[in-house]
């Protein structure tokens, strides 16, 4: 009879994961502090030497356990699937760049509004999943109604709802998701 083991089978989503967790559990401990010393983005200074790496680290940070439940729900279930299928290094960067693009738009745009959590991430990942019947010269009717619902909700919600819920980040990764995945799966 065969040992059973646990195999560390999505390293670069559980290490983004547990870095979160971290994260959480530091903000709890600090009342918030680090959190948004560190792990939140705003339309701080540009003499601020935190305000750079922020572009990347608001992702990490989650304004408490139900935000940061809910995002690694997501990241561990599609996570392990797109990390097999792209490989780690392409999810990193796909993940790094979703980071980069809603800091950016949010600091440019939304000077009023503290930005963090993986959400962009996770809606990044939903359309990416959706590509993974991808062929040439097609479109994954799959795609079609992720788009619609996911990214249509987001819209739909922007304009009507006044909420502690950043849309932009949700519609933005589901961009760089759906540039990202058409670019992946046209190449292969």
């Amino acid at each position: 009879m065969r040992k059973l083991k646990i195999s560390y089978n999505a390293p670069v989503v559980l290490t983004f994961c547990l870095i979160c967790l971290v994260s959480v559990v530091l903000g709890q401990m600090t009342g918030g502090v680090s959190t948004r010393l560190f792990f939140m983005t705003y339309h701080s200074s540009l003499l601020d030497p935190l305000t750079y790496p922020r572009f990347f680290t608001h992702v990490i940070g989650h304004s408490g356990w139900q935000h940061f439940i809910g995002n690694a729900s997501y990241l561990l279930l599609l996570g392990p699937m797109l990390e097999e299928k792209y490989g780690s290094k392409t999810l990193i960067e796909i993940m790094v760049i979703t980071a980069f693009v809603t800091g950016i738009i949010n600091y440019m745009f939304f000077s009023s509004v503290a930005l963090c959590g993986a959400s962009g991430i996770v809606f990044a990942f939903i359309v990416l999943a959706s590509f993974t019947g991808f062929r040439e010269g097609e479109i994954p009717l799959t795609f079609l109604l992720v788009a619609a619902i996911y990214i249509g909700q987001q819209v739909y919600q922007g304009i009507t709802v006044v909420d502690n819920i950043s849309n932009m980040a949700h519609i933005v990764g589901g961009a760089v998701g759906s540039v990202t995945g058409y670019l992946l799966n046209k190449r292969s």
